[in-house]
């Protein structure tokens, strides 16, 4: 859909040239996304003779061959975009409302994060990419790039669709996880699971036959019917931020700080508030000049949290 619409917006002489350019780099970006999972996922894939109908048997490119090439991609995609031209209208654009200079702020975020996946195997390409991006990426919650569902059927959340309609009960709390919530008393507990039917709040061992109602099950915005997917946040951002800066990468601020700004965004996303992050971030198990582990285990660990309802980006 996403090159059927380039071929459609490409051919239309009715377009002024800003919004034209404008509206093929948005998908553009979109369609680097796309593939971006794909060779996250899966390594070697058809890239350079996909979406081809001529094509039935494409060849598998090298997965550092597309992922560097998907960078090469947003740059020039960073460099068509005009905030003082038109983009999709609002109602088209159902991630930015129309707004050309978030979909800069997404795309910044999005090579921010192919240059990390390149980090231990091409260090140059990361910091170039990385570097090029830190100022321009998202740096707030209002720059998150989310895609909300509807409150009616039939494009609710998916997992709303599954637990709620669906009634399905083997969606529990992963014990791993409900560990480091109630060890660090992790304001986020509540906002991520519901309790037990005793009560309490209990994660069940990964793998292991368990009873339904003896743990925790998601929570109340988990579940939501117009409970929105995030392509990239301001929380995954700060992380990748601090990466960076641990990588030895020019960016502005410390990794300390980065990691901190991270917790305190997804802390207030899920509904927690400033003095429950400053409280959790206090803990010497938490912070970051006293945390266990490297920094690749603090960064990580707290990431991994933090992503819980994204569960691809968190693995």
């Amino acid at each position: 859909d996403l090159r059927e619409s380039s071929r459609l917006i490409s051919a239309d002489a009715t377009l002024l040239p800003k919004e034209k350019a404008n509206k093929l780099a948005i998908l553009d970006i979109m369609e680097v996304y796309t593939f971006s999972i794909l060779v996250n996922t899966f390594g070697n894939i058809p890239y350079t003779e996909a979406l081809n109908s001529a094509k039935l048997f494409p060849k598998y490119d090298d997965a550092k061959t597309v992922s560097t090439d998907l960078i090469a991609r947003l740059n020039n995609d960073l460099s068509k975009l005009d905030a003082s031209g038109a983009g999709f209208t609002a109602s088209e654009d159902v991630v930015y409302k129309g707004s050309v200079a978030k979909w800069a702020k997404f795309a910044n975020t999005l090579r921010m994060k192919l240059g990390m996946v390149l980090a231990d195997v091409d260090a140059n390409a990361a910091k170039s990419a990385i570097e090029a991006s830190d100022a321009g990426a998202i740096s707030a919650a209002s720059d998150n790039g989310l895609f909300t569902y509807l409150s009616a059927s039939p494009n609710q959340n998916p997992l709303h669709v599954d637990i709620v309609l669906g009634g399905r009960q083997d969606y529990i709390a992963a014990k791993d996880l409900m560990d480091k919530l109630l060890g660090w008393n992790d304001p986020r507990t509540g906002l991520y699971f519901s309790k037990n039917n005793a009560g309490a709040y209990a994660g069940g061992i990964v793998g292991k036959a368990n009873t339904f109602v003896d743990f925790s099950r998601a929570g109340a915005k988990v579940i939501a019917a117009a409970d929105p997917y995030g392509f990239a946040d301001v929380v995954e951002t700060e992380f990748l931020r601090a990466e960076a800066a641990e990588r030895g990468y020019t960016v502005a601020g410390s990794a300390e700080s980065h990691y901190n700004k991270a917790i305190t965004a997804s802390i207030l996303y899920w509904g927690g508030t400033q003095a429950e992050a400053d409280a959790y971030l206090a803990q010497p198990a938490v912070a970051y000049a006293t945390a266990a582990g490297n920094w690749k285990e603090k960064i990580a660990t707290q990431k991994w949290i933090a992503l819980y309802n994204r569960p691809y980006e968190g693995w």
